[in-house]
């Protein structure tokens, strides 16, 4: 009896220790690498002062090196984007929050860095911070979680919502014969219908539907004056 006991005690106390190792990896708090091209940006400034970077991002050594390369080419442009990737590192590391790791524990001489990139963030279980977009399709083929300033951009980038007034200046006709085109500050392409003849003037709109397009979205509105699409009647003089 004592024994059998023991035994289940000797069971419930592994189960216990399993749980709690469970608990231990699902609450570990997620880590980010990020490649050159993320530091260059420099956005990443930005959302780690909003507290939407993670806890722990993870700058490899080799992404480093790749920057110091940069910063000793001949080429002035290149050099400065070199510099400033140094730069914004430099910022990272001197913060609180996120902590920043310099990571040299899998360097890969030969190795192309978008695959020292891809075979790190597996090895680690990390997501990549990039702004690279070919980098970002082969993370996406690997299961990488990804994190892309720039679809965040677009994302969070202002539209109108249908019935909103805007003002825009029509700049080209449209795909049909009544309608024309314009843009919001933002980029963001507004369809007018029925002002294809008011190319170069400023005019007055109201959203009627918004279009989410692979390129982002897209407005389409009508007149608020009407009256500016009616054809102006032909004066003719008399003899």
């Amino acid at each position: 009896m004592e024994i059998f006991q023991t035994l289940l005690l000797l069971i419930i106390l592994v189960a216990v220790t399993r749980v709690k190792k469970s608990s231990q990896h699902t609450s570990k708090a997620p880590s980010i690498i990020i490649d050159s091209c993320g530091l260059i940006d420099g956005r990443i400034i930005e959302l780690a002062n909003a507290g939407f970077i993670p806890s722990k991002l993870i700058i490899p050594g080799f992404v480093i090196r790749e920057l110091q390369s940069l910063a000793d080419l001949a080429d002035p442009q290149r050099r400065e984007r070199g510099r400033f990737g140094l730069d914004v590192a430099k910022q990272l590391q001197a913060r609180e929050h996120p902590e920043v790791i310099i990571d040299e524990s899998d360097t890969r001489d030969g190795m192309e860095v978008d695959n020292q990139l891809v075979e790190l963030a597996k090895k680690m279980n990390a997501g990549l911070y990039t702004t690279d977009y070919n980098l970002n399709k082969v993370a996406d083929l690997h299961n990488i979680t990804v994190l892309n300033v720039n679809e965040l951009s677009l994302a969070l980038r202002p539209v109108g919502i249908p019935g909103e007034k805007k003002t825009i200046t029509i700049v080209q006709k449209g795909n049909t014969g009544k309608q024309g085109v314009g843009y919001l500050e933002d980029g963001t392409m507004v369809v007018v219908e029925g002002a294809a003849t008011l190319r170069g003037k400023s005019v007055a709109i109201l959203v009627t539907k918004i279009h989410q397009t692979l390129a982002g979205k897209m407005l389409f509105a009508e007149l608020e004056d009407k009256n500016l699409a009616k054809p102006k009647p032909v004066v003719r003089s008399s003899k």
